[in-house]
């Protein structure tokens, strides 16, 4: 395979990395709670998903939310409210754990067979002499499991590594999808 793109934008393309854009699909088909955290019912509902079970609170502390019990029960009859840092550390934590909860759902689902539009990077802003020829293209991909798994992980740099090795099936031109500006699929 040729090298990865090094020095993108340099003549004023503009595009996410293919694997971002993938975290982002897998994240709105993780569905998580639309209520910000800063509104109260935002932070119960996260509060309430990573309380409910005695496996979802040794979730959240794994996940780095390192309060006391006496804490979190005050927090969610409303005697006392969570600074911004623990504002930050409950959204990260519920994020966390529903990334691990809805991963071996997702992967079901998408190891079927998905297909994947690729909708490529906007060269709108290139001059014409450095344009090159980028169209649409669509692939099925069977095999999820170091994409989920890297995403449910927050490894950043396993899923580029795992979405890379999927373009590998474009053939020559996957260099040309390193960079997008969206990436589809549903499952």
């Amino acid at each position: 395979m040729p090298e990865r793109n090094v020095d993108f934008g340099k003549f004023g393309a503009i595009g996410i990395k293919g694997h971002e854009a993938v975290a982002r699909q897998l994240d709105a088909l993780a569905g998580y709670i639309a209520t910000p955290v800063t509104a109260q019912r935002g932070l119960l509902a996260r509060l309430h998903y990573l309380t409910r079970t005695d496996h979802a609170r040794a979730a959240a502390r794994a996940a780095g939310l390192t309060v006391t019990d006496r804490t979190l029960e005050a927090w969610l009859n409303g005697k006392r409210q969570p600074l911004k840092k623990n504002l930050e550390a409950i959204e990260q934590a519920y994020r966390t754990v529903r990334r691990e909860n809805v991963a071996r759902y997702l992967l079901a689902r998408l190891n079927r067979g998905t297909r994947v539009e690729i909708h490529p990077l906007n060269q709108s802003q290139v001059d014409r002499p450095h344009q090159r020829t980028v169209e649409y293209r669509s692939m099925n991909v069977r095999h999820w499991d170091r994409i989920v798994a890297a995403w449910a992980e927050g490894d950043d740099q396993g899923l580029d590594d795992a979405w890379v090795d999927q373009l590998a099936d474009l053939g020559s031109q996957w260099g040309q999808y390193e960079y997008v500006s969206n990436i589809g699929f549903a499952a």
